[in-house]
């Protein structure tokens, strides 16, 4: 019987839109709405965050900041968040369908993980409206979570444990060190060491690399291996205590855990 007795997934990045790349376009087309060009590296910069907070890091990027100041006669204040998210959540709503596809392995994975004696949770950035538009998509390819905690949902996100406290609750396990954590972003990981968890970052599918699967097949092994290795380090950065490159090599460090907490070790 498996010591650990929960799994907790982040979405785009980690079991879905291989790249993470459904939000990168909004956050350009929304930000250009209020007459400011922002890059999709400056976009990418504080993936995994719930999107209002997501925004209000873009405007306090010195050079978003400054061209903000420029355009609108004053620094972005809170008003100019809402402003941008209001604009941001519908679009994004819109287009999120077309980044829904599974990460190949996701439903082996899960399945294995249930045959093991684990529920399987889930935190994401996105709120519960954009997540309605995933769940069914998700449904059709063969994965189910046993709970979701959407941006929004309590008063405090990513980077606090609150999210993964609740998992503990919707999936009523405990304790911490029996559930592992799995995300692409660095607040994600966060989150689950806050919270006392097993985390493990997912480098090649995720935000850090930001590649399709088309582009990580065409690249040659030394410049793959670069990618890898800066994602790597910026997972590292917060405190990851495994990284994978996608959710497929998931499992060897599943059974390293358990041989760990056999012994005795803790997160």
């Amino acid at each position: 019987m498996s010591q650990l007795k929960a799994v907790v997934f982040d979405w785009a990045g980690t079991v879905i839109d291989f790249g993470s790349f459904a939000p990168m376009g909004v956050f350009v087309e929304a930000f250009s709405r209020f007459g400011i060009e922002v890059t999709i590296a400056e976009a990418r910069e504080p993936m995994g965050r719930p999107k209002w907070d997501h925004i209000d890091a873009m405007l306090k990027q010195p050079r978003i900041r400054e061209l903000w100041a420029e355009r609108h006669g004053k620094a972005p204040a809170a008003a100019d968040v809402d402003a941008v998210y209001e604009v941001f959540v519908p679009m994004n709503e819109e287009v999120v369908h077309k980044f829904a596809d599974l990460v190949p392995g996701t439903t082996e994975i899960v399945g294995t993980l249930r045959q093991r004696g684990m529920k399987i949770g889930s935190t994401t950035g996105y709120t519960r409206s954009i997540m309605a538009r995933v769940l069914p998509l998700a449904k059709k390819q063969g994965y189910e979570v046993d709970n979701l905690v959407c941006a929004g949902d309590l008063p405090h996100g990513r980077p606090t444990p609150m999210n993964m406290y609740k998992c503990f609750l919707d999936l009523d396990v405990w304790p911490a060190s029996a559930v592992v954590k799995i995300d692409d972003t660095g607040v994600g990981i966060d989150e689950g060491v806050a919270a006392g968890c097993w985390t493990v970052g997912v480098a090649v599918s995720g935000n850090e690399a930001g590649l399709t699967p088309d582009e990580v097949s065409a690249m040659a092994p030394e410049a793959l291996a670069a990618v890898r290795e800066r994602a790597s380090g910026e997972l590292r950065k917060h405190g990851a205590h495994y990284i994978i490159d996608t959710v497929a090599d998931l499992l060897p460090v599943i059974d390293d855990i358990e041989r760990r907490m056999a012994a005795g070790e803790h997160p």
